[in-house]
């Protein structure tokens, strides 16, 4: 009860952590060396020749500026009235304002960069990007932040269509998947450096989907442009669920069969209900193995590049949580586990740098949030690595949200089979800071 109520992990969790003793040992002793996680240099290519292509789609993001305009646009509203109203708010008009000119600037930066060198450009907004778009262009420069990034490359199906993400507000967003931050003033520098060849292509894995049965709807719901709360989100469904009817009949007949969605998810899977206080209830299973059913908070299932986002911090412990369980191992196996605040880091930063693995790596690892384990739902294991997952839904208002940004509707009688394909690989470029 003690390691259940303070530390909150499962009793496999403890056991799994507790079993590092050899691991502690080392690090007590100071001579434990770090596994290497695969090198991203060791998965990628040195181009036959520089890079340059002739059309390139500049895809920008959506600013919060931008959508605060849009938001209230058929109010009526001024640009007084929507300072008077963000301030109502807590936010600052002048601030958002500020960071829309700095995106805009850096987006005229990469346009003016790109038509110097000859290259016809095409600027689209990321609320029109589409599948036309991605025809067009012989590159795709994603201008914004990781979410722009990810948006860009869910469209891109072919492996040979290289995506380049440049962050357009360094201050303000990551920009993991981007360029680094020194190219977005120096864009220039980084173009002479694809046209000369002094780059690496990286192919990031990616996951696909196939969906079938009844309760599904392939029609996706933007979440990243509408930014819909929970009543418009399941309505937004609902209508894109009878326009599909109306197209093509019975949905049953329709998408009995194996459905392979036209979007590729390069960070993570997530399947659960919509209302994120209410279990989600499905059936896994994994690698073909035995089907398990299963209650939780939800099912994540990422790539390596994904390892980083959101399925690092569902699975990442805390030094306060490291603490307790070294305490319980302590006084289990009277080993002298000394309990500083170095060593406890020590052992925590080691313990969640596992969890990441490489870009290029070409397993699944799927994560069950806070299951419920009791005589009816079970969770055998809480992460593991895979090549194939199985969902069947159980749900009453469930999606599967594809990088945190497309939604698919995947309630009770739905079917996905989640796996990864050499040929949905996303080329991408690693340039030297």
């Amino acid at each position: 009860m003690v390691v259940c109520s303070l530390v909150r992990m499962s009793r496999r969790s403890v056991v799994n952590f507790v079993c590092l003793g050899n691991r502690a040992v080392s690090l007590l002793h100071g001579n434990y060396h770090r596994p290497l996680h695969t090198s991203i240099c060791n998965n990628s290519s040195l181009p036959k020749g520089g890079f340059k292509p002739e059309k390139v789609a500049v895809v920008t993001k959506t600013t919060r500026y931008e959508f605060e305009q849009q938001r209230y646009r058929y109010a009526g509203l001024s640009e007084d009235d929507l300072r008077q109203l963000l301030a109502m708010k807590g936010s600052s008009y002048s601030g958002l304002l500020e960071r829309h000119n700095i995106h805009t600037n850096n987006v005229e930066h990469i346009v003016k960069s790109l038509r110097k060198e000859g290259i016809e450009v095409r600027v689209v907004k990321r609320g029109e990007y589409d599948e036309e778009v991605v025809r067009w262009a012989d590159a795709i420069i994603s201008a914004g932040g990781d979410g722009t990034m990810l948006l860009v490359a869910s469209k891109v199906l072919s492996k040979d269509k290289p995506v380049v993400g440049v962050n357009t507000d360094p201050e303000r967003s990551e920009g993991h998947l981007c360029l680094p931050v020194r190219y977005t003033h120096a864009f220039p520098e980084a173009l002479q450096k694809l046209c000369r060849g002094e780059f690496r292509w990286l192919w990031r894995q990616r996951i696909r989907l196939h969906l079938e049965g009844t309760g599904i709807n392939p029609t996706p719901v933007d979440l990243h442009e509408l930014q819909l709360s929970l009543e418009q989100h399941s309505q937004a469904h609902r209508i894109t669920t009878k326009d599909s009817q109306r197209r093509k009949g019975n949905v049953q007949e329709s998408f009995s069969k194996p459905s392979l969605l036209p979007i590729r998810s390069l960070n993570e899977i997530f399947i659960g209900e919509s209302l994120s206080s209410r279990a989600s209830y499905y059936e896994i299973s994994v690698d073909d193995g035995p089907w398990e059913k299963q209650k939780s908070s939800g099912l994540s299932i990422c790539t390596g590049t994904g390892s980083k986002a959101w399925s690092y911090n569902i699975n990442k412990l805390a030094e306060q949580a490291v603490e307790e369980v070294l305490k319980i191992g302590k006084s289990q196996t009277g080993l002298e586990i000394p309990l500083n605040r170095d060593f406890i880091g020590k052992v925590t930063d080691e313990y969640n740098e596992s969890l990441v693995f490489s870009p290029h790596d070409k397993r699944l690892l799927y994560s069950v949030r806070e299951p419920i384990v009791n005589r009816v739902f079970s969770s055998s294991r809480q992460r593991g690595f895979a090549s194939r997952v199985c969902v069947r839904s159980r749900c009453w208002d469930a999606c599967m949200v594809v990088d945190g940004g497309t939604s698919f509707e995947f309630n009770d009688g739905a079917f996905a089979t989640i796996s990864m394909s050499e040929e949905d690989q996303l080329r991408t470029v690693l340039l030297e800071n």
